[in-house]
């Protein structure tokens, strides 16, 4: 257990989502004069904290082990994989829940009176915008921590 603990690729993996998740929170702060704290254990927005977190492991990865290094390559797959995951599908299951909400809410008079709805999450994927500065942010924490 202790050798986990001391990982430090996987503390700046934390600490990039961490902090993505922060700057989500300080957005909102920003553009609506808000605070909204739930952002911080909510996915989706920007920025992306799961890009953050890939690309600073493969970065951290890079450096240490080296570029053609199979560790690498595996980091660097597993990183294309989850942003591609959030832009695709799920950004498309977040559109998807949107419009199930909407028809919901506009069909609701047809329903028994005892249904209660749920209303579905729509924050759940990201736009290229977000994944790329999530990857930025992951990209330069990667680099504080493990350049020498």
């Amino acid at each position: 257990m202790s050798t986990v603990l001391a990982n430090k690729h996987l503390w700046v993996a934390l600490l990039a989502t961490m902090t993505a998740q922060l700057l989500k929170v300080i957005l909102v702060l920003i553009t609506e004069r808000r605070w909204a704290f739930d952002r911080m254990l909510e996915t989706g927005g920007m920025p992306s904290s799961h890009s953050a977190a890939v690309t600073s492991l493969a970065t951290g990865i890079g450096l240490k082990y080296g570029w053609d290094s199979p560790i690498f390559a595996l980091s660097a797959v597993f990183a294309g994989i989850v942003m591609y995951d959030a832009t695709g599908i799920r950004r498309a299951a977040g559109i998807q829940a949107k419009l199930i909400n909407e028809l919901v809410k506009e069909l609701g008079h047809l329903f028994d009176e005892g249904f209660k709805p749920q209303v579905l999450k729509t924050l759940l994927g990201h736009t290229y915008p977000q994944v790329l500065v999530g990857a930025i942010i992951g990209a330069l924490i990667g680099l504080l921590f493990f350049i020498n």
